[in-house]
């Protein structure tokens, strides 16, 4: 495996941090960025004028990881080539399918299955239910590719998240990268390190990922409540306080970040789906429970690797960055202090995180984890 890094600063050329001078052929490109860097016309040209051969996979962030460092406002380029195994790229767009189960299960259904070992998605953030979206990727039930990645971020604006495949960076758009080798190891993990507090409430009316009522009562009102003054700040400040939803009793509880709020509907869209019935309960997290966290989530993903990665693609949430604010590269400095210093590490801040849970295969759509997938050949 050959890695090329660089990264753009704001009215700045690319720099490359290292491998400049190696060749790479027909290169997976990953570029994570500032969504207004994404914006900008030139950008793409400029990324193809480096690799003109390179597949190119765009994807906007709440900050870009490269290295132990944590950037804003930056574009970063990851270029991978393999050298005993190959990559399949496919996208579609949420505009062109009529819901997000059926455009998983279609974009899934692209790939050729011989060899196939991993999918990692980079997906449109502002609107997508990333639950139903990773269902439809995984609908066959004889399917056991693996599958990680995550939704797309524009710092704490959610005004709108971009990613392409191969073409300028636009709205809607969910990427799907398929890894294929017999040589190639590629293992995920992820971890969040929040508590959950106050009581706990029943969802008693939802409908996919969008929240109406806890206990009977409007949900919005009733989360509104509990942020006292901060509730001015929605939808930031529920960054700080996502939701603990565990579906069954003998489930993992899941954590969901609410995207948007309607103040007309008095109802939250969370990233995920919140079935009726399930149990919720508020959460909060300090910066060393979160940096703990991460090297509990490196450690999970280096969990019976019978190699040292040579890549890391790091997806961590938004919400967290918030939380550390200028302690946030603690977090990816603990996750390289377990998967050492040899791999390169890219990624980004996101709306939501997939990965599986410890011990399981299946994959779930996450909110304020740090998640990781490292590759090897």
């Amino acid at each position: 495996m050959k890695i090329q890094q660089a990264v753009k600063q704001a009215n700045r050329p690319f720099e490359f941090q290292f491998g400049k001078d190696q060749q790479l052929k027909k290169p997976l490109v990953l570029v994570f960025g500032n969504r207004f860097a994404l914006e900008n016309e030139a950008m793409f040209e400029e990324v193809r004028t480096l690799f003109p051969e390179g597949h190119l996979v765009f994807g906007s962030t709440s900050g870009e990881i490269v290295g132990e460092s944590v950037l804003e406002g930056t574009v970063t380029v990851t270029a991978i080539a393999f050298e005993k195994s190959h990559f399949l790229v496919k996208s579609k767009n949420v505009k062109d399918i009529t819901d997000d189960y059926t455009l998983g299960k279609s974009l899934f259904d692209e790939f050729p299955k011989e060899g196939l070992k991993h999918v990692f998605l980079v997906s449109e953030g502002s609107t997508v239910n990333g639950s139903a979206l990773i269902n439809g990727f995984q609908s066959d039930a004889l399917n056991k590719t693996s599958l990680s990645g995550g939704l797309c971020g524009d710092d704490d604006r959610f005004e709108r998240t971009l990613a392409s495949y191969n073409e300028k960076p636009k709205e809607g758009e969910v990427v799907a990268i398929g890894f294929y080798g017999e040589s190639l190891e590629i293992s995920s993990a992820n971890y969040g390190g929040w508590t959950p507090f106050g009581p706990e409430r029943i969802i008693t009316k939802s409908k996919n990922n969008v929240l109406y009522e806890l206990d009977g009562q409007p949900a919005l009102d009733l989360y509104k409540r509990y942020l006292g003054d901060k509730a001015k700040e929605l939808p930031t400040s529920a960054l700080l306080f996502p939701l603990s939803v565990r579906v069954n009793e003998s489930d993992n509880p899941i954590v969901r970040t609410i995207l948007t709020i309607d103040e007309e509907m008095n109802t939250m869209t969370l990233a995920g789906d919140v079935p009726e019935g399930s149990r919720v309960q508020l959460m909060m997290s300090t910066v060393d429970d979160i940096a703990e966290a991460a090297n509990i989530a490196a450690q999970y993903a280096m969990n019976d690797r019978k190699t040292a990665p040579e890549l890391a693609i790091l997806v961590s949430c938004v919400g967290r960055k918030l939380v550390m604010d200028q302690r946030t590269e603690e977090e990816v400095e603990e996750v390289i202090s377990v998967i050492g210093d040899k791999a390169a590490v890219t990624g980004f801040y996101s709306y939501g995180e997939m990965a599986p849970f410890a011990g399981e295969e299946s994959c779930k759509l996450h909110n304020q984890t740090m998640t990781l997938t490292l590759f090897s050949e």
